[in-house]
């Protein structure tokens, strides 16, 4: 632990600081044997839980025949071009064509460009309280200026709506390269699109000509009960990122738009978007695993079930309400005060819950996709539990 803090850069001042020894299904253990319910699914992102067989013995198999051996779009390898046409024959047309990369905001970089190059224009909308990703460019459409000022100047010619407040479309016009949006906004506290917001949006980018770009970060994958959040609300973005569950807890990003689109990064320049490792073969073959397994499999189904088990089981006076669509999940209190002392009991009492980037209220439920409705009851027994301490304790205070 000693050299974790001396030797690795943090995030926080204050680390969780788990030592991990091992992982499997819905659990992580510590160096000290401690077993730990694991509801967060490293953010959203080990979407089949740890150590899936199926996704270990895809990585094993590539690994015995080749990993990195030339950069990004040279290269014909197998793993990633099944895996590109596998995504292509899920996505709406004309999603039809897919640029890997190696994490979600490196895809959002990918998609800003990619909507300039088509429109020639420089402007983009995103949302208040909206992230994407944390490079530069990521950070410039983050919609929270407490996070974003210690490193500006950042991008130029950046404006903010409100999700959901229809009267702001009007700010998308014949100078907006595109508005970027998660099919559910995620750090905001997981809130979700309403009166057909999303369908509005995707009626004004056709309007004007600007490019819809469609965030599905951690929605995707079938976080939500369909295999894309957007799905949920009958939309066609015109550029769709990528990243977290896609590939089984292997890192990666991606963004998808039309063929006739995507050409444009390819000549005039030459090599308008390059990455050496993005298609990484080991990771291709990981997503390609991931991603038959959820369709190939009543995966995506289970998730609305086990939504109904949690919002059944996840009723307390401490939670105002509970949030979000499918597995993706937030359990609201009346104060960040209470969400921090109940994420942080319920780690010492083995279940790993965690915190939303903008929404100190809200209690993260993330769980592997293939959590079992028994898992599910065990952890929101050591949920309430602790609720149920804290309410006790707040009482005999006063």
């Amino acid at each position: 632990m000693n050299d974790f803090l001396r030797y690795q850069a943090q995030t926080s001042p204050h680390p969780l600081g788990m030592e991990v020894s091992h992982a499997d299904g819905s659990y992580i253990y510590d160096t000290h044997n401690n077993r730990y319910l694991d509801f967060v699914a490293g953010v959203s992102a080990v979407t089949l839980g740890h150590r899936h067989p199926r996704v270990n013995k895809a990585i094993l198999d590539q690994l015995d025949k080749y990993s990195h051996v030339m950069v990004y779009g040279e290269y014909s390898q197998s793993p990633a071009v099944a895996y590109c046409k596998l995504l292509a024959s899920l996505l709406p047309d004309p999603l039809e064509v897919t640029y890997l990369v190696n994490s979600g905001t490196e895809a959002t970089e990918g998609a800003l460009k990619l909507a300039r190059r088509v429109t020639g224009r420089s402007q983009f909308i995103s949302c208040h309280n909206a992230y994407h990703g944390n490079t530069m460019g990521s950070m410039s459409v983050m919609g929270f200026e407490e996070r974003k000022h210690p490193f500006g100047p950042l991008l130029a010619d950046v404006e903010f709506i409100t999700f959901n407040n229809e009267h702001d479309l009007d700010k998308i016009t014949e100078k907006t390269a595109g508005i970027i949006l998660e099919s559910i906004q995620g750090g905001a506290g997981f809130i979700e699109p309403e009166n057909g917001f999303l369908m509005k949006v995707r009626q004004r980018c056709t309007q004007v000509g600007a490019m819809m770009i469609i965030d599905e970060i951690q929605p995707g994958f079938g976080r939500t009960g369909k295999l894309f959040g957007f799905q949920n609300y009958d939309v066609v973005p015109d550029i769709v990122i990528l990243g977290k569950g896609m590939g089984g807890g292997m890192p990666v990003g991606a963004f998808s738009a039309s063929a006739a689109m995507m050409a444009l990064l390819s000549d005039k320049p030459k090599l308008g978007h390059i990455t050496t490792f993005g298609g990484h073969p080991v990771i291709a073959a990981a997503c390609l695993a991931t991603l038959k397994e959820i369709t190939e499999s009543d995966i995506i189904q289970q998730t609305i079930i086990k939504e109904k088990l949690f919002r059944r089981l996840l009723v307390h006076p401490l939670i105002t309400e509970v949030r979000g669509k499918g597995l993706m999940l937030a359990a609201m209190t009346p104060s960040a005060e209470i969400t921090n002392e109940v994420i942080l009991r319920c780690q010492q009492k083995g279940l790993i819950l965690f915190w939303l980037l903008f929404e100190g209220r809200a209690i993260r439920i993330t769980p592997p996709l293939t959590i079992s409705e028994g898992e599910i009851t065990e952890g929101c027994q050591i949920l309430l539990q602790v609720m149920d301490e804290i309410l006790e304790e707040t009482s005999k205070k006063d």
